[in-house]
């Protein structure tokens, strides 16, 4: 789910089917377009506290559990959600007294009447870093690719973070030496 663009062109590219919130068909009603049904069985929240609204008109509105409900809406009974997205206990520069405190208005009770597991805190990478590292020294996937990996010097370390911050699909890797570009 995204609303940025370049971004959602990115995983287009790179074989991922996409969902736009910019648009003004619901979330339920885009994934129906893709999987001729309206719900599914997981979903994952990694942006947090920081998620804004999504639509036409609420893009740049900061709404904190907007993912969280989104995903409670759109994943079936029994489904699972998993929670990477960041979370605090206290956010000084919260948009209410609430969010200063990280209380959110998540719909938790459409949650439990549809029975779903919440999965919260890291990802747990260490159950599937082997099976990933894999199919990277494999050739099975193109992980530079998907996460549109770019090595960069030290000098452009200033210009990267600039692009970064605008929403770039890009994860730039500052290599200070140019050794990457020695060993390819």
């Amino acid at each position: 789910m995204n609303v940025n663009p370049v971004r959602l062109k990115h995983a287009r590219k790179v074989g991922f089917l996409t969902v736009n919130l910019s648009l003004e068909a619901t979330l339920s009603e885009q994934i129906d377009q893709i999987l001729g049904e309206p719900e599914i069985d997981c979903a994952v929240d990694a942006v947090g506290f920081e998620a804004h609204g999504h639509g036409l008109h609420d893009s740049k509105v900061e709404a904190l559990a907007t993912v969280l409900n989104s995903l409670m809406t759109i994943t079936r009974q029994v489904g699972k959600i998993g929670i990477p997205g960041l979370y605090v206990t206290d956010d000084p520069g919260g948009v209410n007294t609430a969010a200063k405190h990280g209380n959110l208005s998540i719909r938790f009770g459409l949650g439990w009447a549809k029975s779903h597991s919440f999965y919260t805190g890291q990802t747990p990478v260490m159950r599937y870093n082997r099976a990933l590292m894999q199919a990277i020294l494999w050739d099975k996937i193109k992980i530079a690719n998907i996460v549109g990996v770019e090595v960069i010097s030290l000098n452009n370390a200033p210009k990267g973070y600039v692009a970064f911050d605008s929403g770039v699909p890009k994860k730039f890797v500052i290599d200070p030496h140019g050794i990457i570009a020695k060993v390819k």
